[in-house]
């Protein structure tokens, strides 16, 4: 077996499960079914998934969505393995959740994918902080949160399908972005490893990822120095520079503006502990 699922927790209605892939290009798909509605968080890797809704090239951030009884297939044409916190919700469950969204009727997920969206960045390093401290107690909300997310934002059709000599080449530059993050990467370099010129990957690689590749590496060195917030008593700076941030004030300027508050905020709040006063928190 190329996939492994490991259950981190469970409850009425739900389960997430750690999902390994070790699946590459020479491993052939085969079809599978969704047996209950499936919101999968991309935390390493990419994929290729189809489903009745629709093809897509999965990368990490991004979300996938299932229907259920809908039956689908994921392929590693591009590069070997991916990983994938799985949260699933019965029928019963979605239908409170739906209930509870205005404007939405449909109890079905139209599009196959949610691409990474700033707005979801907390919410996902959140996640991940659970899954890497088994924190087993914080997925119930984690988990009502993100099928929230995904019955609200998934609803949308996706524009134009890309070709797959596109998602091939986004899916080769996602991987190097993955691989050196936390050193400078240029659209230049990146499109010029593609055999395209910078205007063309910038168009395809927004069309398949959802986002430009600049906010792709951005999005990824504060997820990464998120997690290390929450899981760690690394200095503020070390964090910063090691993710990829030559300055201090710029990683503290765009980790506020994409988490909702400071590194210094979030390591302590995200941990449950009670902020000090005002007067005793150290300006970042």
């Amino acid at each position: 077996m190329t996939t492994s699922a490991h259950t981190l927790a469970s409850g009425r209605g739900w389960q997430v499960l750690d999902v390994v892939c070790t699946a590459g290009a020479s491993d052939r798909p085969f079809e599978e079914e969704h047996r209950n509605f499936c919101v999968a968080v991309v935390t390493n890797g990419t994929f290729r998934y189809r489903a009745r809704q629709g093809n897509a090239m999965l990368t990490p951030g991004a979300l996938l969505l299932g229907n259920l009884g809908t039956c689908y297939e994921c392929g590693h044409e591009h590069g070997a393995g991916d990983r994938c916190l799985s949260f699933q919700f019965e029928p019963a469950y979605m239908e409170q959740i739906v209930a509870d969204m205005p404007g939405v009727k449909k109890l079905a997920f139209e599009t196959p994918l949610l691409p990474p969206l700033p707005a979801l960045a907390p919410l996902l390093a959140e996640a991940e902080s659970a899954r890497e401290m088994a924190d087993v107690d914080a997925f119930e909300e984690i988990g009502l949160r993100i099928a929230g997310a995904a019955v609200a934002s998934g609803v949308t059709p996706a524009a134009r399908v890309p070709s797959r000599r596109d998602e091939k080449r986004v899916a080769a530059a996602v991987r190097r972005i993955e691989l050196d993050a936390d050193r400078p990467v240029s659209l230049a370099a990146l499109a010029s490893e593609t055999a395209t010129s910078p205007y063309h990957f910038l168009r395809t690689f927004r069309r398949v990822a959802g986002m430009t590749p600049y906010q792709f590496l951005l999005n990824t060195r504060l997820h990464r120095a998120a997690v290390r917030l929450r899981m760690s008593d690394e200095a503020i700076s070390t964090i910063a520079y090691e993710a990829g941030f030559n300055d201090l004030s710029t990683f503290n300027r765009r980790f506020r503006r994409v988490m909702g508050e400071a590194p210094g905020a979030y390591r302590v709040r995200r941990r449950g502990d009670k902020l000090p006063n005002a007067s005793a928190v150290p300006a970042l």
